[in-house]
């Protein structure tokens, strides 16, 4: 992208560096050079996937285990991943998710403070907005969280707007919208246990894991019928976490920045494309309205190509479904034996 990330090289700690998006973070991070510590309890993350820089096993609702970390390496700079993220698990299971969440976070920044380390990129999420969804969503939108997971994210936002302002933190909070697709080298993807993403489950079916794929809804008042979403690639939303570091490290201001390409596609759209990328049909039969689905979601993420300069790779469903499609076949041939 012809920019420079981190104009130093710096000591980066991932929370939560085992994961999805915390993986790809990471090996982005250490492919520029800089120092990488993960953390994950390892809860939902795999060990595997914890590939680049020091691996740390530990929670980050252990102060002890926080101040081992920050008194033996020279941290400079919190990328914060570590979370419980089912939104229908945090309906079920609400105090979990706070405190996993909330007093995890609480527990990191204290530490940080005690360490002296001010930077945090923190991993939030569009559903801290509420209805109406019709329009893009910008970061001015109304915040009105629909469940615990949401809740979670709007709290620890206000705490680090708190903190911020205390003086001591600099953070920058990035609203994902659907993080999907996976690394172009497949040495790194999503891994769901249970799988809830749609893009991974079409691709289950693809690969014979399942079934086929159940639509829930087709009567939206939306082009074909079924909910759009707005995807966006996880390299992509890993190098917004590197421009947001570099940001910060650069004395840039505090807030929160939507992450999506602005497109949006269906759930068909979606079908249909793995369908072309790989080549293989997919069945698919049709459910009903799943509660609580919005006809739409797709943000506006203006404000962070102009103050941070981030300017998605990929926008186009089939190329983002063909990075996955590559991680998900290597994972299935593995598992298989092949």
């Amino acid at each position: 992208m012809g920019l420079l990330y981190i104009r130093s090289m710096a000591q980066i700690l991932i929370t939560g560096g085992a994961g999805y998006i915390g993986s790809h973070t990471a090996k982005a991070l250490a492919a520029q050079g800089h120092g990488v510590v993960v953390l994950d309890n390892l809860a939902t993350g795999h060990r595997d996937l914890a590939r680049w820089g020091e691996f740390v096993q530990g929670d980050v609702r252990d102060a002890t285990c926080l101040d081992a970390l920050f008194g033996s390496r020279n941290i400079d700079a919190v990328v914060h991943f570590a979370a419980m993220s089912q939104v229908g698990e945090s309906v079920l299971r609400p105090l979990e998710y706070y405190d996993n969440n909330v007093r995890g976070t609480l527990s990191l920044l204290a530490a940080m403070a005690r360490h002296g380390v001010p930077d945090l990129v923190f991993s939030s999420t569009c559903a801290v907005y509420g209805p109406p969804f019709e329009a893009l969503l910008t970061e001015d939108h109304p915040i009105a969280p629909l469940s615990p997971y949401a809740h979670s994210k709007r709290m620890i936002e206000d705490i680090l707007a708190d903190a911020a302002q205390a003086g001591g933190l600099r953070f920058l909070a990035l609203r994902y919208f659907n993080a999907a697709g996976a690394d172009p080298e497949a040495e790194t993807g999503e891994r769901h246990t249970p799988e809830t993403h749609l893009i991974p489950l079409v691709l289950q079916a693809a690969l014979g894991q399942r079934p086929g794929i159940t639509i829930l809804g087709q009567d939206y008042p939306t082009p074909d019928g079924t909910c759009i979403r707005d995807y966006i690639h996880v390299c992509d939303l890993a190098q917004a976490h590197i421009l947001a570091l570099d940001h910060l490290r650069r004395g840039g201001g505090c807030g929160a920045f939507n992450l999506g390409n602005g497109l949006g596609a269906s759930v068909r759209e979606v079908v249909n494309a793995a369908a072309e990328v790989t080549g293989r049909a997919i069945p698919v039969t049709m459910g009903q309205r799943r509660a609580g689905d919005s006809p739409r979601l797709v943000g506006d993420a203006t404000r962070a190509r102009e103050v941070l300069g981030w300017r998605p790779r990929y926008a186009d469903i089939r190329e983002i479904i063909a990075t996955a499609w590559r991680w998900h076949s290597q994972e299935h041939a593995r598992n298989a034996g092949g």
